[in-house]
């Protein structure tokens, strides 16, 4: 009974401690799970836009649907499904707001209308026929059957389809239809822009009024940098002037980085040149070309190519060259090669050829088409079917409904294995399949046309000039030598001055950018970006004046080799909102200069008329005739000065102005004469014209202006 006394007196400590456990053990959950926020939400969203979640799974499927085969680097793939995301979610709540929609209907008729001109931009632009570069009317028709229809599920189970077809479709869909809202209200804002009458006699006057002035352009450049001297407060003067151009919604920031570029030494392409050399003997003797080509990085085709089309490097020597022969090792660009003469032969100027196609788009419908072609080719070849009628039932594509012709065409009008079949295999009377980037096609020649020129057949095999795995090891030392002793950006700015290396200073970037000022696009750049604003989780929050931990290797896409390593430090934070001066003063010092270089060439044409001026800069006066207010264009400026246009309209006859500070140079400008305006009694076409110019900007800028008003919240550099 004392225990349970004593326990009753202190309550309040036994609830707080219980209190304090609770929590602890709340954030304990909260740190084991960083996807799981405190009131018990998802983190797992890529991004938030007007309300709408985007979640990582989602984004990630699609991302992987949609370009998993693309060979692209992915960065440039995600921002354009990020866009689209977005997009479409802001045209949805817009299009919902205003009571648009588009029907079931509809949607059908916008991918599988009869008319083209109903067909969405999207259907016209995807489903083109290769050969003709026409709409694929055929293909349009089975997919409708199976799209309307409601075959997906089953075609997908019996193996008709690849099993993420439904999807992609679904996708294409939501293309289609915010495509299409977006459209409707386009042409909702374009039907509001009107040019009342007032307006349109405003422009008819401006138009018609114009000057002509005697100016002397002094180019910057003639002025030395070094003759005038900037203070903090010349930065701050015009920072303030055009404080309103710098403001951004987002936090950005700088980087300052060393490049260490890694190139083949001299012993490198010694080696590589050898090892070239060591391989001529057995290219000679070789009975398989194909497979000794493949085994050694080389290339080998059917083609039959003309002495002009050979490279100018090798042409005269090969062209002439025994059958068997090589010759190499040779140098052509950045690679050693050493070439074979396989054959030679006429090839005709032209052939009258016919086909059938089987479409395939993965390994179970290439397998399914390489058999139908088969049966076809063996009814064909019995005389148990004849070509034109088995193409009119079998054929997937345009010509079906003329017996598979195809005209006539010349060398490379088909894509490569279809036309070394046509061109350099085919005999007249013969059927021959083959399989291209379409599908699987059979082929008859029925024509040849022409006295033909000699081709030669020509095997290479090479080697690119690159740095050996020893020398970007060597490099990357360096670099790794600078990034350890090292830690801030002004102990790398001395290392990098005493050592005669080059600091860059990147742009601004931002949290979801992958490329770095002059950096290669990629995951390099990609990963210094994600240092800088602390998104790597092995580093954290990152100081101003910070060396990252990390030295980052760039390559090229293709390429196994490092081409270039870099040691990066964060050079300055711009917070989201109006920066300071200080936070732009590089990228405002170029028209601070020039705006001091106005000053000093006011000081000394001081009380000087326009022939003293150009004299003592040793250029010219010019004269601009007839300059539109409208336009404000010189014409041997060959640019537009809309502040120097002005000011001659704005000043008295023969006065000369004060220097003006335009886009291409300081001018002094002094009028001469000015023709009024006068009504041209064009107003209607006046209204037309502007209406259209309008339309236009709102037409351009309608989803720009969406993006910007919209409350988004990305999340994208948290996950990659």
């Amino acid at each position: 009974m004392a225990l349970i006394g004593k326990i009753r007196k202190q309550k309040w400590l036994l609830v707080g401690t219980l209190a304090g456990a609770l929590i602890l053990f709340i954030g304990m959950l909260m740190f084991d799970n960083p996807n799981q926020n405190f009131m018990g939400g998802s983190q797992n969203t890529v991004g938030e836009v007007e309300g709408r979640k985007i979640e990582y799974r989602e984004f990630a499927t699609t991302h992987e649907m949609l370009y998993s085969n693309s060979g692209s680097d992915g960065f440039s793939d995600r921002a354009f499904l990020w866009n689209f995301y977005m997009d479409n979610a802001i045209v949805e709540k817009e299009a919902n707001c205003i009571g648009i929609g588009v029907s079931r209907a509809e949607l059908v008729d916008l991918q599988f209308s009869d008319d083209d001109s109903k067909l969405s931009p999207i259907i016209s632009s995807r489903y083109r026929n290769q050969t003709t570069q026409q709409l694929d009317r055929q293909q349009l028709t089975q997919l409708k059957d199976i799209i309307v229809g409601n075959k997906i599920d089953q075609m997908i189970k019996d193996n008709q389809l690849v099993p993420d077809f439904k999807y992609r479709w679904a996708h294409q869909e939501k293309e289609i239809i915010k495509d299409r809202l977006q459209k409707k209200m386009t042409s909702m804002v374009e039907k509001g822009m009107y040019t009342p009458t007032w307006m349109a006699e405003v422009i008819d006057l401006e138009q018609t009024q114009s000057v002509d002035f005697l100016y002397v352009q002094v180019p910057f450049d003639e002025i030395d940098t070094k003759s005038v001297s900037l203070s903090d407060e010349d930065y701050k003067a015009y920072f303030d002037e055009n404080k309103a151009q710098f403001k951004q919604k987002e936090e950005t920031r700088k980087l300052e980085y060393v490049a260490f570029d890694v190139k083949p030494t001299a012993q490198d392409s010694a080696d590589l040149r050898q090892n070239i050399q060591k391989l001529i003997p057995g290219f000679k003797d070789t009975d398989n070309d194909t497979v000794f080509v493949e085994n050694n990085f080389g290339s080998i085709d059917g083609a039959y190519v003309k002495k002009s089309e050979l490279s100018a490097v090798i042409a005269d020597s090969v062209f002439n060259m025994p059958v068997g022969q090589v010759y190499g090792p040779y140098v052509e660009g950045n690679t050693y090669k050493a070439a074979k003469m396989l054959g030679r032969k006429v090839v005709p100027d032209s052939v009258k050829a016919r086909h059938i196609l089987r479409r395939a788009t993965d390994q179970e419908t290439l397998f399914a088409a390489q058999r139908t072609i088969d049966s076809l080719k063996t009814l064909i070849e019995s005389g148990a079917g004849r070509f034109d009628s088995l193409a009119v039932n079998f054929s997937e594509d345009g010509s079906a409904s003329k017996g598979g012709d195809l005209g006539v065409f010349g060398p490379g009008r088909m894509v490569k294995e279809f036309n070394e079949v046509c061109f350099y295999k085919a005999e007249i009377g013969k059927v021959y399949s083959v399989i291209t980037e379409f599908g699987v096609h059979l082929i008859e020649v029925t024509q040849r046309y022409g006295a033909g020129e000699t081709g030669v057949r020509v095997a290479y095999i090479s080697q690119e000039i690159v740095p050996s795995q020893a020398t970007q090891n060597a490099v990357r030392e360096q670099a790794l030598k600078l990034q350890e002793e090292n830690k801030t950006l002004e102990s790398l700015r001395k290392a990098a001055t005493a050592s005669g290396l080059t600091l860059e200073t990147s742009p601004a970037i931002k949290a979801n950018d992958y490329t770095v000022g002059a950096l290669p696009a990629g995951q390099g750049s990609r990963e210094m970006v994600r240092w800088a604003f602390g998104n790597d989780q092995n580093v954290g929050k990152v100081s101003k004046g910070e060396v990252s931990p990390q030295v980052y290797s760039f390559q090229n896409q293709g390429e196994f080799f490092v081409n270039k390593y870099v040691v990066a430090a964060l050079k300055t934070v711009i917070p989201e909102g109006t920066p300071s001066w200080k936070d732009v003063k590089e990228e405002i010092e170029p028209q601070v200069v020039n705006r001091k270089k106005a000053e000093l060439v006011k000081q000394q044409a001081q009380g000087k008329d326009l022939a003293s001026i150009a004299a003592q800069y040793s250029v010219q006066v010019d004269t601009a005739n007839a300059v539109s207010f409208a336009s404000g264009f010189l014409p041997k400026v060959g640019n537009v000065e809309p502040k120097v246009v002005a000011t001659a309209f704005k000043l008295d006859l023969n006065k000369t102005s004060e220097p003006i500070v335009g886009n291409t140079g300081i001018f002094v400008v002094s009028p001469i004469n000015k023709t009024q305006g006068a009504a041209t009694g064009n107003i209607a076409q006046i209204r037309q014209q502007n209406q259209v110019a309008a339309r236009s900007m709102a037409r351009n800028g309608l989803i720009q202006t969406l993006r910007e008003k919209a409350d988004v919240e990305d999340n994208r550099s948290r996950f990659f």
